[in-house]
């Protein structure tokens, strides 16, 4: 593999992140050992095979193709994304778990579409903001593509429902329009309508309210919608400064929902403690420092933008499931970047590095 040109920085701090993803992985899904009908070995073959060894493959293959490719299909590949995304609806071929349709059945594996739209999304804007230059400041060609994008995005993912993705698009797509030159009013009014959405979404779907019922007040309903997060903040806390130890947390067997899923981070704090979790906080910021470093730097616009997007929807994603965790922010069931179970998160993760790997070639003199 050939790796002169890339930002060796960017990609040691990516190995860093799948390296403690894997250490914290590894002894999260010990709890799986308590639970009936779930195969430990099953679900840790699948993540290794999918999440590492695929991954890591796709990481190298998106290295190697020349990003202003990624330009000339960005509108064919955002289609695409959006027909996977409505496979999850139809019978036989959708699949559901724990109320939620996000997954396709291939094989004996099955795959998120979510993961597929977030991805095109920011490559289509982005070839879209490049394409109109200065007249993205306008409400035409500016802020109107983005709220049709956006618009596209939230009917396919909020129907699933897949709320934490949509606002993870959501985050990356109005960074890039800040990065493109969009004006801040456009902004304002997008956060106006989307706080008077998430108002009428609540009033009719009783699991968005009892979310936010439980981010104002998480003792609400301890047994019910508040047990996550009773879970995780006990596991938290009971991690002290420096941690019980590897493989020795207790709130993984049979009392954190999703101890692989989106409640590992919590699994991390009460093995590894507060130093821990903290190391792991610093290897993010430090990801997408980095990562905003190389979109700075890079002297085509659709490549900066790309990467403005792209490690944008790393970075918010993996701080959304953190401040999930915490307290600070409402529960949203995705998984943490590079850490939690879910082999299709783990590979577009990969492969979304690989791309600004790829971009990192291209800077300024």
């Amino acid at each position: 593999m050939r790796i002169k040109g890339i930002d060796k920085t960017f990609l040691l701090s990516t190995v860093a992140l799948v390296a403690a993803g894997f250490f914290i992985f590894s002894s999260a899904s010990l709890g799986l050992l308590a639970r009936e009908g779930v195969s430990y070995s099953g679900v840790a073959v699948k993540q290794f095979i999918i999440g590492f060894v695929l991954g890591g493959i796709t990481l190298i293959v998106a290295m190697r193709i020349q990003y202003p490719y990624w330009k000339k299909i960005a509108f064919y590949f955002f289609i695409f994304s959006i027909i996977a995304c409505i496979l999850v609806f139809i019978p036989g071929i959708g699949f559901s778990h724990g109320g939620a349709k996000r997954w396709i059945n291939i094989g004996s594996y099955t795959f998120q579409p979510a993961e597929l739209l977030k991805l095109a999304a920011v490559i289509y804007f982005a070839a879209w903001a490049t394409a109109v230059k200065e007249k993205i400041k306008t409400f035409k060609h500016g802020a109107l593509p983005l709220f049709i994008i956006l618009a596209i995005c939230s009917a396919l993912l909020l129907k699933q429902p897949d709320t934490g993705t949509f606002m993870v698009v959501f985050a990356a797509l109005v960074a890039m329009f800040i990065a493109a030159g969009g004006k801040w009013r456009y902004i304002l009014l997008l956060l106006l309508a989307s706080v008077i959405g998430i108002l009428i979404l609540a009033q009719i779907r009783p699991y968005l309210m009892s979310r936010l019922t439980t981010f104002i007040d998480p003792s609400h309903d301890s047994l019910g919608s508040g047990y996550q997060i009773q879970q995780s903040l006990i596991a938290i806390g009971s991690g002290g400064i420096f941690g019980r130890g590897f493989g020795q947390s207790i709130q993984k067997f049979n009392f954190l929902p999703e101890p692989i899923g989106d409640s590992i981070f919590a699994v991390a704090a009460e093995e590894f403690g507060f130093l821990g979790t903290i190391i792991l906080v610093v290897l993010f910021l430090f990801f997408g420092l980095r990562g905003y470093k190389i979109a700075a730097e890079t002297s085509d616009k659709f490549g900066s933008l790309l990467v403005t997007g792209l490690i944008t929807l790393i970075v918010v994603q993996a701080f959304v499931n953190i401040g999930a965790m915490l307290g600070v922010l409402p529960l949203t069931g995705i998984p943490l970047t590079f850490v939690s179970h879910g082999g299709s998160a783990m590979l577009f993760a990969l492969a979304e590095v690989g791309i600004i790997l790829n971009i990192s070639k291209r800077k300024r003199m």
